[in-house]
């Protein structure tokens, strides 16, 4: 290791080409897994503190990531070697057709990046799940959803981010026990019920929002984020596009079309909106939809737009604490 490396590594920087991999899914007739190729990128942290100063150098790290644009990643599945070439921001994505879909369950890959010299950083384990058919899903926004993050409030939220860390940062009351409770956790006869939680946050915070679901005991599941964001570009974080997010969504769907599933969000951004546009295109994949209420000036819009969510003969449910929204998921029958 070169100098600079070390000096990058006692940084908590690993400095050498390494993949980030991401939980994958498994739908009616294909498996896929992404992750990132990053040339430079945050080492996993294993030191937190309540100390400010030591959370804003851990969350800068996160975004003084380095992307491998072109190199080309492989999996073996079956024998078979499926590949793909990472996009500028370092992003792959393989999907692939198994002769035989395997069962519902966690499955094991490993992806290797072919064209740098074999290391133990050139490879990378990942897992597929693939939900139980019978089951209904669960879709969740994170920020201001399940996680105080005061989303409205560009200065607010980048307070939180620099000086609190994922084992600081506080759910919404409640709330683990609604998504518990949903996901049917702690019923050892059977698999949990699939959770996907789709953001505007960025690729950089996934191990942060991962230990912070961890540590509060919210169910495990796959993460759809934003495109990675250089240092450059930190103090716009979350700040996305959210079209992108109906566009994620709509790809869940489509990849389970036997299943229902549960939108849960809230009103800060545009949450409302692009479920609303959900339950218009996937009326009858559409169990029922969730809307935290967050901003009083949001109110009188985000009920309008719950109430055409019910003209369509779905269930939505515009609520300010857990409480009221685990009483209505039992009324209509989503938990016990």
């Amino acid at each position: 290791m070169s100098l600079w490396n070390k000096i990058l590594h006692r940084l908590g920087l690993e400095a050498r080409t390494h993949i980030k991999i991401y939980h994958g899914v498994g739908g009616a007739e294909q498996m896929e897994i992404f992750g990132h190729v990053l040339d430079r990128g945050p080492l996993p942290r294993t030191h937190y503190s309540r100390f400010f100063l030591v959370n804003t150098l851990a969350l800068i790290r996160l975004f003084m990531v380095k992307p491998r644009n072109g190199a080309t990643v492989e999996l073996i599945w079956e024998g078979r070697a499926i590949r793909a070439v990472t996009e500028k921001d370092g992003f792959f994505h393989l999907q692939w057709k198994p002769e035989v879909m395997p069962e519902a369950g966690d499955h094991t890959v490993e992806v290797t990046i072919t064209d740098v010299e074999q290391s133990p950083v050139t490879r990378a384990v990942g897992v597929v799940i693939i939900p139980h058919r019978s089951q209904f899903g669960c879709i969740s926004d994170i920020d201001d959803t399940f996680l105080v993050s005061h989303s409205a409030s560009l200065f607010k939220r980048l307070h939180v981010l620099f000086t609190r860390n994922a084992r600081t940062r506080k759910p919404f009351e409640g709330v683990v026990n609604h998504y518990r409770l949903l996901s049917d956790a702690d019923n050892k006869g059977r698999l949990p019920r699939p959770f996907f939680y789709v953001s505007s946050s960025e690729w950089n915070l996934y191990n942060y929002i991962r230990e912070f679901c961890r540590m509060h005991g919210l169910p495990e599941g796959v993460f759809l984020l934003s495109q990675l964001k250089p240092l450059l570009l930190l103090l716009k974080s979350g700040q996305q596009k959210h079209a992108t997010k109906f566009t994620r969504i709509s790809r869940i769907l489509k990849h389970y079309p036997h299943m229902r599933f549960i939108l849960l969000g809230d009103d800060t951004q545009e949450d409302p909106n692009i479920y609303e546009a959900i339950t218009k295109h996937f009326p009858s994949q559409i169990l029922a939809v969730y809307l935290r209420h967050v901003r009083n000036s949001r109110y009188a819009a985000t009920q309008e737009v719950a109430d055409v969510i019910m003209s369509r003969g779905i269930p939505c449910c515009y609520f300010k604490h857990s409480s009221e929204a685990i009483a209505h998921s039992q009324k209509i029958g989503l938990i016990t």
